[in-house]
């Protein structure tokens, strides 16, 4: 695809990931749903707990740190974000039992936030005291800009009193300078991405070189306060940079990376000895997901289309050529 052309495709893939009606209409096609579903195969470990916490233990057995998520978002009705908070227990749970030292990662809008503040902190700070009991990291997701504040403030609350609390920050938005500075006080893991969402153009910085090195400059500050950092990008041409900087030897950073996207890649760091994090996710709302990782890396449509035409009807083994 031509620059212009990935940039059209990549504005319509994240327009469409927002319509609920499309999303509900694919989810509950007997045609489109299996059809879809072995597509997001490449990008999510399945619908079930037991098929994420297999993918985690395998991806363990071959040296990777892990990170474990449940889909899901905006959930706006207080019993399900009790399920949802309860599914977050169990994966904690498991994870301890089998002495897997996993992060688990979550959306604030999935556990609460969006029928309370108050309701998303109390369940984060339940989900935090299980987790420190086995050693395990929790990392906030951020979304749209909108909700910015309302998840810093969520976050500031519950790390004060659990520093196994990490948060995400998104590069492109154009106030993160300020919001680095200030979560550098704070002793949780800060997890630096690009940034998926579709923001306003007068929010936001777009995919360009500019973009590039403030992410380089992020990484920088990151590492000279010697603050606990995961750099989650799928981009080469900036991980060689950091790399050729001495950023990534630091016994503070690690690079993560999304299950299924660059696993040339991420084998290739863990082989140098970088400390190498894959991102795991499972559950019935893939959809939203599966369009930002091919919004993200437009290339990926390839590999989304090629699983659905290779993949035989149901066992999701791939067809003899």
């Amino acid at each position: 695809m031509k620059v212009n052309e990935e940039i059209r495709f990549s504005n319509a893939l994240k327009s469409i990931a927002r319509d609920q009606g499309l999303k509900s209409y694919i989810q509950h096609s007997e045609d489109l749903y299996p059809i879809f579903m072995k597509g997001a195969k490449r990008f999510v470990a399945g619908e079930t707990r037991r098929e994420g916490l297999e993918r985690v233990m395998s991806l363990s057995n071959e040296g990777y740190e892990v990170s474990l998520e449940y889909l899901g978002e905006n959930t706006s009705k207080e019993e399900e974000c009790i399920l949802a908070k309860n599914e977050f227990r169990d994966i904690i749970n498991d994870l301890g039992a089998a002495e897997l030292k996993a992060t688990v990662s979550f959306d604030l809008s999935h556990i609460g936030m969006m029928v309370s503040e108050e309701l998303a902190l109390c369940h984060l700070k339940v989900l935090a005291k299980e987790a420190a009991e086995h050693g395990i990291q929790l990392m906030i997701s951020m979304e749209e800009s909108t909700k910015t504040d309302q998840i810093l403030s969520i976050y500031k609350n519950a790390s004060t009193e659990y520093p196994n609390v990490g948060i995400t920050l998104q590069a492109h938005l154009k106030r993160s300078d300020r919001d680095l500075e200030d979560l550098l006080k704070y002793p949780g893991r800060i997890r630096l991405v690009k940034g998926a969402y579709q923001e306003p153009k007068e929010l936001y910085i777009p995919r360009s070189a500019e973009l590039d090195e403030r992410y380089i400059e992020f990484v920088t500050t990151c590492v000279q306060h010697q603050h606990p950092l995961s750099i989650a990008t799928h981009d080469e041409n900036i991980l060689m940079k950091l790399k050729e900087k001495g950023l990534l030897d630091g016994s503070t950073v690690e690079v993560e990376m999304l299950d299924g996207v660059r696993p040339d890649l991420q084998a290739s760091l863990k082989d140098s000895h970088i400390q190498t994090k894959v991102y795991v996710t499972y559950g019935s709302e893939w959809y939203l997901y599966l369009l930002h990782r091919i919004a993200e890396h437009p290339a990926n449509i390839y590999s989304f289309i090629s699983d659905i035409i290779e993949r035989k009807h149901g066992d999701g083994s791939v067809a003899s050529s």
